[in-house]
């Protein structure tokens, strides 16, 4: 469904991704891991149009986006959660999730506001509050709902839990594990590796800018050495 070819980002003299070839088929979660520093937020911000790609090919089902607008390829089908949650503060909860009401490229609206409140029922009560009324958990479900509002083909999801009190993180990996279980595509990024393994079905280790593991979670999971090498957990 996606595929990034001899793709890499540089600015100015740094170059933060090198040559990247990976393919992510329809429905695959994966899990982005590395340590900090090492190109995980740079490569979601290419795919998202937000950082400039250099060389190479980014496509979506079989359409070049590498040249597209952050916008447009929004409206091609990827949904977005930055780290941070940007959220837009000065409006409500109603109003952040209803401004991103589309359709999906093959028309189906199987995401919208009924059913976005009933996954997050705490957004139900607080819809028309302000986003900087929110708490970090909060804003945390309000960009996950408003990205699914989108009704992408493939959600970028970059540090799903940073910060968040324990109990709230609980929360957002058991709704992660729903979102998962509808069928789209992921790529997920965060710190959590026992989490992710628990939902994705393909761990990929970026290694100052390249790809240092490509495989099965699990056997991430359960190799320490390998762990402490990549990611210094």
């Amino acid at each position: 469904m996606l595929s990034l070819s001899s793709a890499r980002v540089e600015i100015g003299a740094r170059t933060l991704l090198k040559e990247t070839s990976l393919l992510i088929r329809q429905g695959e979660k994966v899990a982005l891991v590395g340590a900090n520093g090492m190109g995980k937020t740079t490569l979601l911000r290419g795919l998202m149009g937000l950082t400039p790609v250099r060389g190479g090919r980014v496509s979506l089902a079989d359409r070049e986006i590498s040249t597209l607008t952050p916008e447009a390829i929004a409206r091609a089908g990827i949904g977005y959660v930055p780290a941070g949650r940007e959220i837009f503060a000065s409006l409500s909860v109603r109003e952040n999730l209803v401004m991103c009401a589309r359709q999906a490229a093959g028309g189906s609206r199987a995401w919208d506001l009924p059913r976005v409140l009933e996954l997050f029922p705490r957004l139900a009560e607080r819809l028309d509050n302000g986003g900087r009324q929110l708490s970090g958990g909060e804003q945390q479900m309000l960009a996950i709902g408003r990205a699914l509002m989108t009704n992408p083909r493939l959600l970028l999801i970059d540090e799903a839990t940073e910060g968040l009190a324990p109990l709230v993180a609980r929360n957002i990996w058991a709704t992660l594990t729903q979102i998962c279980a509808t069928g789209v595509a992921a790529i997920i990024v965060d710190r959590n590796l026992k989490h992710l393994a628990a939902i994705a079905t393909r761990a990929i280790v970026l290694l100052r800018g390249e790809i240092a593991f490509d495989g099965d979670p699990a056997s991430l999971l359960a190799d320490t050495a390998l762990v402490e090498k990549y990611i210094g957990l």
